[in-house]
C-alpha cells in the first residue's frame, strides 16, 4: 500500500493503464511539458514520449475530435479537459458524435474513450474554472458517467475506466486533489469494485445521505456530527452517476425511511432529482418524509468570495437532515 494524494493516484493509475497498453494515449492542453495545471501528468511525457503524451491546442472539440479518429483505429486516448467550463466547446463532439456511434452503427465500432474533467468548487476559481457539469451528460444515452471521491478509488476507477470499450466521463473533484489516502498499486482490476457501483461509506439508522465526488467528505464530517446528536446517518457514495446503482440506496431508504441528496451542481433537473423521483418510485411505502435535495443554487457560479455560501457544507447538510426528520430547521424556522 502507498500513501498518495488524489492526484498522485490518477497519475499512477494513467502510468499503469500505459505500461499495461501501448495503445493508451493521453491528450489535452498543457498535459506534457508542464504535467497539466495541477501537475496530473507529471512526468508523464518524459517517460512514455511526446507520441503518446500529447500537448494539444486550446481547442476542445479538435481534441475529442482528433481522439475518435483514434479510437477509431483502435487505440484508447484519454482526454483531458483542462477545467469543468471548458468541456462545452467540445459538447458536440461529445453528445453528437461519441454518445452515438456505438449504437449508429449496430456495434461495429466501439468507443474505447476517456474523458477526465476536473470539476467543482472550493479552489477560489471564478466561473468557467467551478462548474459542476455532470447531469448534461448523464441525460445523454450511451455515456458513461463516473466520479471518484478518494484516492484508491480515482486510481482503480480510472484504470477500469480506461479498459472499458464504452466512453467514459471521469469527474474528478479538484477540491479533493491533495486529499491523501491509501491506494494499492497492484489491485487486482477483477476483484476490484465495479466501477458502476455505488457504496455505503458509513453505516447508519435514521437518514440516508447520498451525495458523490467532493462532497463525501462533507457528508462523512456531517454523519460524524449528526452523531454527536444522537442522529445516524448512512452515507451513500454514488460512484457512478450513468447508470446509477440503486441497489444500496434502496436497500438503506426501506431502513431509514428517509432520504437526503446533496450535489454542487444546480437544483433545478440535478442528479439530485432524478435520484429523488427513482427512489420514490421504487420506495414509496417505505418513505416516512418526502426526500431533500441540498444543492448548489440555480445561478451562474458565483464570484470566488461568495462561493462558501453557495457550495453545500456541513450546516446546509444537517439542516436537510432536519427538514426529513421534522425537527426545527432553515424553513420552519428555529422554534419549529
Amino acid at each position: 500500500m502507498s500513501s498518495l494524494t488524489l492526484t498522485q493516484a490518477i497519475n499512477a493509475g494513467l502510468r499503469k493503464s500505459m505500461e499495461e497498453d501501448p495503445k493508451v494515449v493521453l491528450m489535452g492542453e498543457d498535459i506534457g511539458t508542464l504535467g497539466g495545471v495541477f501537475r496530473v501528468t507529471d512526468g508523464l511525457m518524459k517517460d512514455f514520449g511526446s507520441h503518446r503524451v500529447i500537448d494539444t491546442p486550446l481547442a476542445e472539440s479538435a481534441i475529442i475530435g482528433t481522439a475518435v479518429g483514434l479510437a477509431y483505429r483502435g487505440f484508447r486516448p484519454v482526454c483531458e479537459i483542462q477545467f469543468d467550463g471548458f468541456i462545452y466547446p467540445g459538447f458536440d463532439q461529445i453528445v453528437s458524435q461519441v454518445a452515438k456511434l456505438h449504437m449508429r452503427t449496430h456495434g461495429q465500432v466501439r468507443m474505447p474513450l476517456t474523458i477526465r474533467v476536473p470539476f467543482g468548487g472550493g479552489i477560489g476559481s471564478p466561473e468557467h474554472h467551478s462548474e459542476s457539469p455532470e447531469a448534461y451528460f448523464v441525460h445523454t444515452s450511451g455515456l458513461r458517467v463516473i466520479s471518484a471521491s478518494n484516492p484508491q478509488d480515482a486510481y482503480t476507477m480510472l484504470r477500469q475506466a480506461i479498459a472499458c470499450d464504452d466512453p467514459v466521463l471521469f469527474f474528478e473533484p479538484k477540491r479533493r486533489y491533495h486529499t491523501k489516502g491509501e491506494v494499492d498499486l497492484d489491485a487486482d482490476l477483477s476483484r476490484a469494485p465495479a466501477m458502476g457501483a455505488s457504496r455505503i461509506v458509513s453505516a447508519g439508522t435514521d437518514v440516508t445521505l447520498v451525495t458523490y465526488g467532493p462532497l463525501v467528505s462533507t457528508a462523512l464530517d456531517a454523519a460524524k456530527a449528526a452523531a454527536d446528536d444522537g442522529i445516524s446517518l448512512e452515507v451513500i457514495d454514488l460512484r457512478s452517476l450513468s447508470p446509477i446503482d440503486y441497489g444500496p440506496l434502496e436497500e438503506s431508504v426501506r431502513r431509514t425511511g428517509r432520504l437526503v441528496i446533496t450535489h454542487e451542481a444546480s437544483e433545478t433537473l440535478g442528479l439530485g432529482a432524478e435520484i429523488s423521483a427513482a427512489v420514490t418510485e421504487r420506495c414509496f411505502n417505505y418513505l416516512e418524509a418526502a426526500p431533500v435535495r441540498v444543492t448548489g443554487f440555480d445561478i451562474p457560479y458565483p464570484p470566488s468570495k461568495l462561493e462558501k455560501h453557495h457550495l453545500p457544507d456541513l450546516d446546509r447538510m444537517l439542516d436537510g437532515v432536519d427538514r426529513v426528520l421534522g425537527r426545527p430547521n432553515s424553513l420552519s424556522g428555529l422554534e419549529g
